[in-house]
């Protein structure tokens, strides 16, 4: 399939999920999270999720994070195709930007290439890594020119994943691992 049309169906997927569902959903996603392979790095860079999109809710994963005294790293876009990153400490003040995403108002900036972990939101994804964002290129562009390339990418999905994304670009990046409710798959 499209990534147009991948974004239209999995949207309205998620619009009939619950916020039970989805809050059940997010808790399975955090256990499985916990058999990576990734706890021995130091920086964790996580999305926070826009609630009005009813997108994962990676408070479950942070909380993970926390008790491990991870470093957790917070994206805030500068523009229409950068990002910075903050680290989450105490003194983290969050408000929603344009796009109703809770993102750090200022703080202590990291480089991304000390970032070891990226947690990458998604709306679709297929069985080779591939996967189906807004369409912004946020994570893309972060990924591709700005992180070390043995950088760990894993998708969070509350879906299973499609068979192929049809339309694939040079530029899109192939995650790691996806983690959903049901399964860790790993590419």
């Amino acid at each position: 399939m499209l990534k147009k049309e991948l974004r239209l169906n999995f949207l309205q997927l998620r619009n009939e999920l619950s916020s039970e569902t989805i809050s059940n959903y997010s808790l399975e996603i955090a256990n499985r999270v916990l058999q990576l392979p990734i706890w021995t790095f130091n920086f964790y860079h996580l999305f926070l999720s826009i609630s009005e999109k009813k997108e994962i809710d990676t408070g479950f994963i942070m909380s993970i994070l926390q008790g491990k005294d991870k470093n957790i790293v917070l994206p805030k876009v500068l523009d229409d195709t950068n990002m910075v990153h903050y680290l989450l400490t105490d003194n983290t003040i969050l408000r929603k930007n344009k796009w109703n995403i809770p993102e750090p108002v200022d703080g202590l900036v990291v480089p991304p290439l000390k970032i070891d972990v990226v947690f990458i939101p998604l709306l679709a994804f297929d069985k080779l890594g591939h996967r189906v964002g807004y369409g912004k290129g946020f994570y893309d562009k972060f990924l591709n020119d700005d992180c070390r390339e043995d950088v760990i990418k894993i998708g969070l999905s509350l879906f299973k994943p499609v068979d192929k994304i049809s339309d694939i670009q040079k530029h899109d990046i192939i995650m790691d691992y996806c983690v959903t409710p049901d399964k860790v798959y790993i590419f």
